[in-house]
Formats: C-alpha cells, sequence, structure tokens
C-alpha cells in the first residue's frame, strides 16, 4: 500500500480513501477518491517517468478517434513512477458499436510501419523504427526481437527455430505481391483491454501503439477470446478485412503467444507450438 508521504506528493488535493484494483500485470494500480472526484493511479515502482511514456502516447492517438482514459498527471515520486488518469465508470455495451470504432481506428493511416519511438522500459522491448515493407518491420522488429529473447530465457528450441524460419518466409512471400497501408494498431486488443461506458461508450484502455498490420489486432481479440460475431460483422462492415484472414491469423498469434512465452514461460508454450504449426501449414 502507498505511504501517507507518498501520496501527498501526487498533484491531487484532498485524498480522503486509496483502495488497490486491478490494473494489468504489470502495475500497481489503485482507485484515489477525493471530496469531489476519483482518479485511476498506476504505479510502477522503482522505474523513471518514462516508463509510461509510450502509454500517453498511445493515449494521445487513440483519443481523436476512439474514447480512453482521459490523463490527468505523470511523474516520479520516491524513485517510483506514476501515471494518473480520469476515473471511468463503467456499463455494458454494444459489440457491434465496439466493432465499428476498431474499424475507424484502424482507418487511421500513416505513410510508413511503426512509430516515432521505441518503448524498452517493459519486459518486452518493442522496436518501432519506420519501415516500407510490413514483412520487413514484422519479422525483424517483432518475431525476432522475442524469439532471441526466447533463447535467452532457455525457451527455444529446434522446432520452434525451424518453424519461426518457414512462417518468416511465408510472410515475406505473400507480402511481396500484397500491399497494406499502415493502420493505427492497438497493440495489446485482448477482452481485458475493451469495456463501456456506463451509456454504453466503447473505450480502450492500456494501449500499445504503433502503426501495422490491422489484421494483427484482430488476430489478438480472437486469442483469448471475449468478442462476439457481431464485433467481427460490424467491423467489417466499416472496414472490410483482406481475402483470407482466417488463415493468417495464426501468423499474428504467433508474436502474442512468443510474448507470454517469455513473461509467463512454458505454460505457453504449447499454444505457440500449435500457432506455428497452424501457420506454416
Amino acid at each position: 500500500m502507498l505511504s501517507k508521504s507518498w501520496l501527498v506528493q501526487l498533484p491531487v488535493v484532498g485524498i480522503q480513501a486509496v483502495k488497490p484494483v486491478n490494473g494489468g500485470d504489470i502495475n500497481q494500480a489503485y482507485q484515489i477518491q477525493t471530496q469531489q472526484q476519483r482518479y485511476f493511479l498506476k504505479v510502477q515502482p522503482q522505474q523513471s517517468p518514462q516508463f509510461f511514456v509510450h502509454e500517453q502516447a498511445g493515449l494521445r492517438l487513440l483519443a481523436p478517434v476512439i474514447r480512453v482514459p482521459r490523463i490527468i498527471a505523470s511523474g516520479e515520486i520516491d524513485g517510483d513512477a506514476y501515471l494518473l488518469l480520469e476515473w471511468l465508470t463503467l456499463g455494458h455495451g454494444d459489440d457491434a458499436a465496439l466493432g465499428r470504432a476498431v474499424a475507424h481506428l484502424h482507418q487511421q493511416h500513416a505513410a510508413k510501419f511503426g512509430l516515432d519511438h521505441d518503448f524498452t522500459a517493459g519486459k518486452i522491448p518493442k522496436y518501432n523504427s519506420w519501415q516500407s515493407n510490413w514483412a520487413d518491420f514484422y519479422i525483424e522488429q517483432r518475431l525476432n526481437v522475442l524469439a532471441e529473447l526466447a533463447q535467452k530465457n532457455h525457451y527455444w528450441n529446434d522446432f520452434r527455430a525451424q518453424k519461426l524460419k518457414q512462417l518468416e518466409q511465408r510472410i515475406g512471400n505473400y507480402f511481396s505481391t500484397v500491399t497494406i497501408v499502415p493502420s493505427l494498431l492497438h497493440g495489446d486488443l485482448w477482452a481485458g483491454n475493451v469495456n463501456f461506458l456506463v451509456d454504453g461508450t466503447p473505450i480502450l484502455l492500456d494501449p500499445d501503439v504503433f502503426y501495422g498490420d490491422r489484421e494483427m489486432d484482430l488476430a489478438m481479440t480472437n486469442l483469448f477470446g471475449g468478442f462476439s460475431a457481431a464485433f467481427y460483422h460490424a467491423y467489417n462492415e466499416v472496414y472490410p478485412l483482406r481475402t483470407g484472414y482466417t488463415q493468417r491469423i495464426a501468423w499474428y498469434q504467433t508474436y502474442y503467444l512468443l510474448a507470454h512465452l517469455n513473461l509467463f514461460g512454458e505454460t505457453y508454450g504449447n499454444a505457440l507450438d500449435q500457432a506455428l504449426l497452424q501457420a506454416t501449414k
């Protein structure tokens, strides 16, 4: 729990109550209550304020297109990074509205793939140098980075190396004849990072943005479930998907499962192996 001496340094007047809440796997999270309002506080112990710079950049990129938490303040207190956001009162909404909102997000385009900064403060490094070719970006700055990390963490083997090489060849061949436009991606679009306000407005949380193939976001929605057929139908009405999308889902789920392998170990090893098999069939 945060100490009183820590809390008084927040740029918030008249704190009445502090309550731990769910806030993801990597941060401490709290509800801050004052007489006037509530706030959502994320704390990353013993990190510099740079830790939350990428998330803030993502929230600012998403905000003109889709509802996200408003940034109140960020900084460092006693060596701990913090990010203070507005408190959102959640309700229920329509999956079709969420699908349309994500489609509009993906209609925000850039000239190249990547982003104007890297994010290396977390356990999974994101190297976002701009690339004109999506296959090069995805292979060099996503898949290979995590394969090397898995090797360092002793989660790699000959089967995974062989299948990843086959997958990368397949990706390179496909994108040698198919041209796509870079879309603004949420970057971690699983059910835990989407919700609705009390009036039904869809909201997105915890972005990990960059410009890439929009199929990558959608592959993540398929990985752990929680998105209904109405979501995909509405998305496709607004921004139709390329032919053969379902055959490429495993290409992108491979990346997310590689990330989970590095974060949580062989608990995700079998799922990764199955995705690699599916991706290289």
